[in-house]
């Protein structure tokens, strides 16, 4: 399932962001209300490469840009490679790249193709991409508006859609590359490999893939043990308030590698969810009884920030909602695993822990 990142702001707490309390021991709950829910869901510059020895060394200024590798070699081409989907994709040229996802644009910049990329996704929401023209209706990609740019290289997951639309691009002649997609941090070398090896540039790969993944150990070195032994549990709800979606994620929602690298038990999972997400339930937040809950910023400003996740029936009676504690992180980078994922782990830790913290 595929989260969806097009989201428009609504809410009093629009655009604002704030630093949890600490997350003390759990209370017990006792949730009495169901939740409404409509399954809705659709689809799913540059600067230096010194790694950051703490969790607070990326300020959130930086969150919404990419940070290009200084020198990226020059491609070695032409390259054929195996396509997810079981084809072989030669790519003669990286002169005009099309990445049809957020986190697969992400790694095409880090990687120093910037310039290159010529159309984005529209989950592509970080600053260097937004001069690029969109190329997707919703979550559906137009074949037309991506051949009209002529690219030499169309960028996909196994998400991506329609099918139809994937094989209008690939029978105009267009070498497609579709890439497995993240489902956690173990995930995150592998598509910088995958998409550095499309592009003729494995060595700047493996630069890649090896400050990103110093700069994970290096926020997970930063978090702290519970002052009370006990591993704080949290349960990641995808909220669309003016849709009336309200989702709790379980083992496959994607945010369980991340909370578990926080040094979080991730509620929804350790309560018996095996899927990826499933209606909010007074039944459901009762057994999960989370201490915080992580949210997408666009989702919680959809529902009307913290005085309207509480009224969500059930989410008052948790222990995150008694203490009104939240974690929240951007929408365009939260699930994306790839060369921020440092950033975003650092963001739910610096909340999750943050000492003297406000509650929204």
């Amino acid at each position: 399932m595929r989260i969806s990142q097009d989201f428009a702001p609504t809410g009093p707490d629009a655009g604002r962001t704030a630093r949890r309390r600490p997350v003390r021991g759990r209370a017990a709950a006792a949730l009495t209300a169901a939740v409404a829910f409509a399954l809705v869901l659709t689809g799913c510059g540059s600067g230096g490469d010194a790694a950051p020895t703490s969790a607070s060394a990326e300020s959130s200024a930086d969150a919404d840009r990419v940070e290009p590798l200084a020198a990226p070699p020059a491609p070695e081409l032409p390259v054929t490679v195996d396509s997810a989907d079981g084809s072989k994709v030669t790519i003669e040229s990286t002169d005009r790249i099309v990445p049809l996802t957020g986190s697969l644009s992400e790694i095409v910049f880090t990687l120093g193709f910037g310039e290159q990329v010529v159309a984005r996704d529209i989950t592509a929401t970080f600053e260097q991409a937004t001069r690029l023209p969109v190329v997707t209706r919703a979550h559906d990609v137009s074949a037309e508006s991506v051949l009209s740019l002529k690219p030499t290289i169309v960028l996909a997951d196994t998400s991506t859609g329609p099918a139809e639309a994937i094989d209008q691009i690939r029978d105009a002649g267009i070498p497609l590359l579709v890439v497995e997609p993240a489902k956690g941090l173990d995930d995150v070398g592998r598509r910088i490999d995958t998409v550095a090896e499309a592009l003729g540039v494995p060595s700047a790969g493996t630069e890649l893939k090896e400050r990103t993944e110093k700069r994970i150990a290096a926020v997970q070195k930063s978090v702290p043990a519970p002052a009370d032994g006990q591993k704080p549990r949290v349960a990641f709800l995808y909220l669309r308030g003016s849709a009336s979606v309200y989702l709790l994620g379980g083992a496959e929602s994607g945010a369980s590698s991340l909370l578990e690298a926080a040094g979080a038990v991730d509620a929804g999972k350790e309560s018996g969810l095996d899927k990826d997400f499933t209606a909010i339930t007074s039944e459901a937040l009762a057994k999960a009884a989370p201490d915080a809950i992580l949210l997408m910023t666009k989702g919680f400003e959809s529902v009307g920030g913290m005085d309207g996740l509480v009224k969500i029936p059930g989410i008052a009676e948790t222990p995150a909602g008694m203490d009104r504690r939240i974690v929240t992180v951007d929408d365009g980078v939260l699930l994306n695993y790839g060369p921020r994922t440092d950033r975003v782990l650092t963001e739910i830790v610096e909340q999750l822990y943050a000492e003297g913290g406000e509650s929204r």
